[in-house]
């Protein structure tokens, strides 16, 4: 560096050490001065930035905001020419993107929750309207200018970079980051137009979206159609996770990201707003404050992982969901050090051995004993026994008359032949029709059964059977919680060779790859689809990716395979294996916990509703309804047993508790991928018959071999390169 002493105000300062390096310059601490650092620039860009840094120390704007690092006092070297201004320092602050990077948060935010991350979203929106107030408009809004502290302070830095007007005078800014642009000022010269605060308020949306969406960007998502860049989907409008515009987007968001329907009607209408067709209705810095405070109060802890706090909106935490689903815990839980009470003695034994005990009505106690039953039959089955005999009587006529014609008449045999068939068959039915018999008996059951489910469909019955076949299911788990964990540390230890990679290839971040081809948009797209470090790169998953081909995936994947030959593993416990290891036992200390609560908050609830079950048999047994269905079944019961037919079990039965709903399968932690065979394929396999359309230009694509198998390949090339898989 050639400045070693800066002259501000009248006096000489030494520069301390480097705190930063951009390309427009460096930013040193300036010796012996606490809280303040000079931003030295380049020596070619120190005359164009001279009249506007000039224009912000004139104005006094490091007076009217304290969240942002404005330009304080002009610095000059020993021969009086400017070389950069004085600024506050602004330490102990990583950049955004450190904190809303699940990765990154968890390296150097480790004990951050979703409050924390909703409160810097709010605090971000503070800054924004300070610079606002200010006067001047960020125009660059990106997650390298906003820092943020281990207390959920944000500030601005890059303040050089803001629009500022002067009475005539605009002072612009020149530069913007793609994937914080709005669709109106893409494919626009940045340095000619005028920024706006609606400009702002886009960037601020993305900053928020980030923070609540764990690293999504809100326009990176899966496409319906060719893929095309994230800078192409915010030109055309397609916000992912739209909800009002979901037909017309044709996007949607992408695997392992929440949704947008899990937060409150009022966070949904700020996002679509700040991502809708119309940029005058972009929300404010004030109602982004006003809608975060909102959500941060209908914030609810998960009774499972104490570390996660999700919206009320999602009804189940969102936070084991997404663990569920991918195998990362967002918000791991870490050990207080204070001791479980156990729970014998807050009387979680007692609670299991009350509930396995506990008994409900039975039928028995419930059906009241029937009524006087004719044991000869009722008048129903007299009157068919009298039927059968009376036709046993026609039947002996008929033979008596065909006795007759035979010895008289014998030449009109074709007379008394049918006549004398008729009476043997008559004279030898003895069985009485059992239909009636069986349809009363099955009327006498459905009437009994139908009053049972009156009775205890207005008593507890149902819901306390609900309550005690989940109470059970819990007990069972709480049982077997001692060998869950065993296991879950046994294989947690057995994996160390696993970790151990995964933990280094974790050190190195996708934003510095430096891998060509890969920009700071698409290294945003890789991010909103889970790949934040080495680790994350496997050969389908990036391939998985919108914009990213064979070529670009082949070059990632050979970027992690150069990290991964650098690899040593260590076969001695780590710290950060005991680290890990306690982390597992807290969450399976406060798993056990929740369990125990549950059981005995079930047996107070169970236990209630025994006042309501015990009154059931009196009313069954009172109830004349029930004693004359009980009556009718034992009579026809009975008068089946005469007629011959053999009588059924009675066929009703207490009404059960509805049927449990599947619990979430947990995955096995995904082992890495590798890169698929010509023979196996890929995820990205096209759908429809025939050739498909060039993702680029939309040209019939032709089958091509490469050094992997067949792919397709755009007729154009080299002018386009599109390709896709077979």
């Amino acid at each position: 560096m050639s400045v070693s002493r800066i002259v501000v105000g009248g006096r000489t300062l030494s520069v301390g050490e480097s705190i930063g390096k951009g390309g427009e310059g460096e930013v040193f601490r300036i010796a012996g001065q606490d809280g303040l650092a000079v931003k030295v620039y380049n020596a070619a860009l120190r005359a164009r930035r001279l009249s506007k840094v000039e224009a912000m120390v004139r104005q006094g704007l490091a007076n009217r905001s304290q969240l942002v690092a404005f330009p304080i006092q002009m610095a000059h070297d020993s021969g009086g020419r400017f070389v950069g201004f004085v600024m506050r320092l602004v330490s102990g602050h990583r950049p955004l993107h450190q904190i809303y990077s699940p990765k990154s948060r968890l390296k150097y935010f480790p004990k951050a929750d979703y409050r924390f991350l909703v409160r810097v979203a709010s605090n971000l929106a503070r800054a924004v309207g300070s610079v606002h107030q200010s006067g001047c408009v960020i125009g660059d809004l990106n997650h390298s200018g906003v820092l943020v502290s281990h207390s959920a302070t944000v500030a601005l830095i890059d303040a050089d970079s803001f629009q500022l007007r002067v009475a005539s005078v605009l002072h612009r800014c020149m530069v913007g980051v793609p994937d914080f642009t709005p669709p109106e000022l893409h494919r626009v010269n940045l340095g000619s137009v005028e920024r706006t605060p609606s400009h702002d308020h886009f960037g601020l949306a993305v900053g928020i979206f980030h923070l609540l969406f764990m690293g999504r960007h809100p326009y990176a998502g899966r496409h319906s159609g060719p893929d095309f860049s994230m800078g192409e989907a915010i030109e055309q409008n397609r916000f992912a996770y739209s909800i009002a515009r979901a037909d017309t987007t044709r996007t949607t968001p992408p695997p392992g990201a929440p949704r947008l329907d899990r937060f409150p009607a009022e966070i949904v209408v700020l996002f679509e707003r700040a991502f809708g067709l119309r940029p005058e209705s972009r929300p404010s810095a004030a109602e982004w404050i006003a809608g975060l405070a909102g959500l941060e109060k209908t914030l609810r802890q998960c009774r499972i992982q104490p570390s996660h706090f999700f919206p009320t909106a999602a009804k189940t935490c969102l936070w084991c969901d997404l663990t569920s689903s991918s195998n990362f815990e967002l918000f791991p839980h870490f050990a207080t050090g204070g001791a479980v009470p156990s729970a014998d003695a807050q009387g979680t034994d007692r609670a299991i051995r009350l509930i396995l005990s506990f008994r409900f009505p039975t039928l028995d106690q419930l059906l009241p004993p029937p009524g006087t039953v004719a044991q000869n039959g009722s008048a129903a089955l007299k009157s068919a026994q009298q039927d059968v005999s009376n036709q046993r009587r026609m039947g002996g006529l008929g033979l008596a008359a065909t006795a007759i014609l035979f010895f008289v008449a014998p030449v009109v045999w074709f007379l008394w032949i049918p006549i004398a068939i008729w009476g043997w068959a008559t004279l030898s039915k003895r069985d009485i029709d059992a239909g009636p018999f069986k349809a009363a008996l099955s009327s006498a059951e459905g009437r009994v059964q139908s009053e049972l489910d009156r009775l205890l469909g207005a008593s507890e019955f149902i819901q306390a059977q609900t309550l005690h076949r989940d109470l059970k299911e819990t007990i069972s788990a709480y049982q077997s919680h001692d060998r869950r964990l065993s296991e879950r540390l046994r294989d947690f230890r057995s994996r160390r060779k696993e970790r151990q990679l995964q933990d280094f290839l974790d050190r190195f971040p996708i934003r510095a790859a430096q891998v060509s081809g890969v920009g700071q948009v698409k290294t945003a797209t890789l991010l909103s689809f889970g790949i934040e470090t080495a680790a994350d790169v496997h050969w389908d998953t990036v391939l998985a990716v919108p914009g990213f081909g064979d070529v670009m995936t082949r070059r990632l994947v050979d970027w992690r395979r150069t990290k991964e030959a650098r690899f040593k593993y260590n076969p001695n416990p780590t710290p950060q294996d005991a680290t890990q290891e306690a982390s597992i036992k807290a969450q399976a200390a406060s798993e056990r916990a929740r369990l125990a609560q549950d059981i005995r908050d079930g047996w107070v609830r169970l236990n209630a509703c025994r006042r309501s079950l015990d009154a059931v048999p009196l009313q069954a047994q009172s109830s004349p309804v029930l004693k004359e269905a009980v009556t009718a079944r034992a009579q026809a019961s009975q008068d089946l047993s005469i007629a011959g037919a053999r009588p059924t079990g009675p066929r009703y039965s207490l009404p059960g508790p509805p049927p449990a709903q599947p619990k979430p399968i947990k995955r096995s932690t995904p082992q890495p991928r590798t890169r698929p065979s010509a023979a196996t394929g890929s995820r990205r396999r096209s759908s429809g018959p025939g050739r498909p359309s060039c993702p680029r230009c939309g040209s019939a694509m032709r089958k091509k071999k490469g050094r992997y198998g067949y792919f397709w390949g755009c007729p154009r090339y080299p002018r386009c390169q599109g390709t896709r898989n077979i």
